[in-house]
């Protein structure tokens, strides 16, 4: 197989795309800070399509790791080797497939190593807009929607000559432009979260005002903060994956991706110092993001939620495998009817029944094995997120709350971390301390149902709601979580 580099592009497989653009002729105009699988399968993506088109070269990304362990350090590693370069392969639910190579990522920094530089790399005049995907749980925003300065976390990095946060290192870089007179950037965040846009802009200026009142009261008034909607199903890579792609592919890349064939990104118009052109590349421009937030998260997010905890407990492995059982897609389609639906506003154009068989369709791809355990983690930051404003208007409207209830429970036995065969699974739950995880697994559902996951879910007020977790989190307990949800009478 032929490794991956810019001298080896010209020489690919025939069946591999390759960037349609000299990528020595391009410079950074975007830091991605913190560049995962999503990140490399989605902005990078639509980048790579923008650096194709006439005088847009200047918006190629310099990725910036946060992280400082040993997997970051070979992710930088591996970029310097293949010059940034690594392959996508789109599978659709035919089985069909095409693989390309992406090269919008021309410049990669490892922060960890040098702080510093890494700030002033994100103040070069050049760099216009400064994207993240840092998870849900990583803006240390609570329920009352107040930036947690108190966090060991952020109030330790405040305390810091040099910060090594995401928040830290925007803000100090800032500094350094509003010094310069370089002028702000856009901060664009791609979490999935609620009016995103806006927890960015509370984090960011929260912090840079607990750091510098006058720095943050400049980066409030001149930083622009847009809301975001991104969606693809982009599975985790194991070893026997990389095998698989490079077998299709013909090219020995060291770090290659699949995702499915699916893919959007609706993005709220508000940039302070300009962006690509991305609306000629299939993004979708708007002044109001909220609609096309509520369809995805509340839907095709809280889905993912609501099979992967039960299924992780079922020992289901991936996704498609979990489709597999008709009680689980029964509750699914039934969630999604039933629960979800009656509560979202969707946007114009979008019918929520043909969204919901749409979702259903992208989870049952074979070719897109996406592991339950990946899905189900961090659930204590997602849920808030995915099945709150759901949850709420069940609850408020005294409809037939089983089905919460169901993925509440299980998400409560999730957190002892075996499954309903005894096999114990790694939990991954930054967002949940380990106090309140020992709250969340005790005996008592009523005192577990008091951990801040819950905050604002005002569950004092539904004791019929909180009874029907109590009695489900017990049978789930006795009989496993597969006869708990056959008797469920959906």
């Amino acid at each position: 197989m032929i490794s991956l580099s810019n001298a080896t592009l010209t020489k690919l497989p025939v069946q591999v795309l390759t960037p349609d653009y000299d990528r020595t002729k391009t410079t950074p105009g975007i830091a991605h800070l913190a560049v995962g699988n999503f990140h490399r399968a989605h902005q990078a993506l639509y980048i790579d399509r923008v650096l194709a088109r006439p005088d847009q070269q200047e918006w190629a990304i310099v990725g910036v790791g946060l992280r400082d362990n040993e997997r970051e350090t070979k992710r930088a590693a591996l970029m310097a080797e293949q010059n940034g370069l690594y392959t996508l392969t789109e599978f659709a639910t035919d089985g069909d497939h095409t693989t390309r190579v992406l090269g919008a990522i021309t410049e990669y920094v490892q922060a960890a190593k040098d702080r510093t530089a890494a700030i002033h790399r994100l103040a070069d005049p050049a760099i216009k807009i400064v994207s993240l995907t840092i998870t849900e749980g990583g803006y240390y925003v609570d329920a009352n929607s107040q930036f947690m300065l108190d966090d060991p976390a952020i109030a330790e990095d405040l305390k810091r000559d040099v910060p090594e946060t995401a928040f830290g290192l925007v803000t100090e870089a800032l500094r350094l432009r509003r010094e310069s007179g370089a002028g702000p950037f856009t901060v664009m965040t791609c979490d999935n979260l609620r009016d995103n846009g806006t927890v960015a802009r509370t984090a960011f200026c929260s912090y840079a005002k607990a750091r510098d009142a006058k720095l943050g009261a400049w980066i409030e008034e001149n930083v622009t903060f847009p809301s975001t909607m991104v969606d693809r199903i982009t599975p985790s890579v194991s070893a026997a994956d990389v095998t698989r792609l490079n077998a299709l592919s013909g090219i020995d890349d060291k770090m290659p991706l699949f995702a499915e064939d699916f893919t959007q990104w609706v993005i709220e118009d508000k940039f302070c110092a300009g962006r690509p052109e991305l609306e000629a590349v299939g993004v979708e421009f708007t002044q109001d993001v909220g609609p096309y937030e509520q369809v995805k998260l509340r839907m095709l997010n809280a889905s993912h939620s609501m099979l992967a905890l039960p299924g992780v407990l079922m020992d289901y492995a991936t996704v498609p495998d979990a489709m597999q059982d008709t009680a689980l897609v029964a509750l699914l389609e039934q969630f999604l009817a039933q629960d979800a639906s009656p509560f979202i506003s969707p946007p114009d154009g979008v019918t929520l029944q043909r969204y919901a068989q749409q979702v259903l369709s992208r989870f049952r791809n074979p070719a897109v094995g996406d592991q339950l355990i990946r899905i189900a983690s961090d659930s204590a930051s997602k849920l808030p997120v995915f099945w709150a404003d759901t949850a709420k208007g069940v609850l408020e409207a005294g409809k037939d709350h089983k089905r919460i209830a169901f993925g509440v429970a299980c998400f409560l036995n999730y957190l002892r971390g075996e499954t309903d065969n005894h096999k114990r699974y790694t939990l991954s739950e930054p967002g949940l301390p380990d106090d309140a995880r020992t709250q969340a697994v005790q005996d008592d559902t009523t005192t577990a149902l008091q951990i801040s996951v819950f905050s604002g879910w005002e569950l004092d007020r539904f004791p019929a709601f909180v009874q029907d977790v109590d009695t489900l989190r017990q049978s789930i307990r006795a009989h496993g979580a597969r006869k708990t949800l056959q008797n469920l009478s959906l």
